[in-house]
């Protein structure tokens, strides 16, 4: 499948997969900061194709419950297809917008990069502030991608960055923001953390970060000279290689 651009894109369940399997420190933190224990009720808003979802069945044992959303169907399928025998993990298609569960249903709400997709991240912290328990906690993982860190030319660096910002992510600094906008939502905000997960292998980093299709597509829409799009490709495939996005963890709960 190609975007507008006419450069193809990646299998997306393939590729969720991927990104799970290169982010498995900030994950392993987030779900620290879950706090999960047997029995209790998770939402996890965005769930892909469910890469996330076993460790948290695990920790809230059966006598708990896990609740995946997505609104891609394809990602849904899958998820649903990985845990068809758990009685205690759900799959369900909605819209983050509008989430089809019933006022104070949840003692948790996780969100991992999900937000930098959705139309109005304020809406949907809304409605993720409506679903949880009062002094149920929620925990949010974002990129900033206008801070993300490639060893070599600094100034094809920023108009890597640049592209990616204004045209391949709807909210491409939601990172930063997710604070304020949780507090505007009605959350008590208890720390931000930060990750900065590194890269040293180009191939890896290039299927994460779409290196050379997003440079491609800067390159078709004006964004980058085509010269000087391939020496920056060229030089990071053959030299020595390092890449660091910057990610942001937010701990954040209902008030009583």
């Amino acid at each position: 499948m190609a975007n507008a651009l006419g450069v193809p894109s990646p299998d997306k369940v393939a590729y969720m997969d991927d990104v799970a399997a290169a982010a498995v420190d900030y994950k392993r933190h987030l779900l620290t900061l879950l706090e999960l224990s047997p029995g209790l009720s998770v939402l996890d808003l965005g769930c892909g194709p469910g890469a996330d979802l076993p460790s948290m069945a695990d920790a809230v044992t059966t006598s708990g419950r896990i609740v995946g959303v997505d609104i891609d169907q394809q990602m849904v399928d899958a998820a649903s297809a990985r845990f068809h025998d758990h009685p205690h993990v759900e799959i369900h298609l909605a819209d983050g917008h509008t989430l089809p569960f019933e006022d104070n249903t949840f003692d948790r709400a996780r969100t991992d990069r999900a937000l930098q997709h959705v139309a109005d991240p304020s809406t949907v912290l809304s409605e993720l502030l409506r679903v949880l328990k009062p002094g149920g906690l929620l925990r949010i993982g974002e990129p900033d991608w206008d801070s993300l860190v490639v060893d070599g030319d600094l100034e094809m660096n920023r108009a890597f960055n640049r592209f990616t910002c204004s045209t391949m992510v709807r909210n491409a600094t939601i990172g930063r923001r997710l604070a304020r906008l949780a507090r505007a939502a009605g959350f008590e905000v208890e720390a931000v953390h930060t990750a900065a997960p590194t890269f040293h292998d180009f191939a890896q980093a290039d299927n994460i970060f779409a290196f050379t299709r997003n440079t491609e597509r800067a390159i078709r829409a004006g964004a980058i000279d085509r010269a000087d799009g391939e020496r920056w490709l060229t030089e990071l495939r053959t030299g020595d290689f390092f890449a660091a996005p910057l990610m942001f963890l937010l701990a954040a709960r209902k008030p009583w």
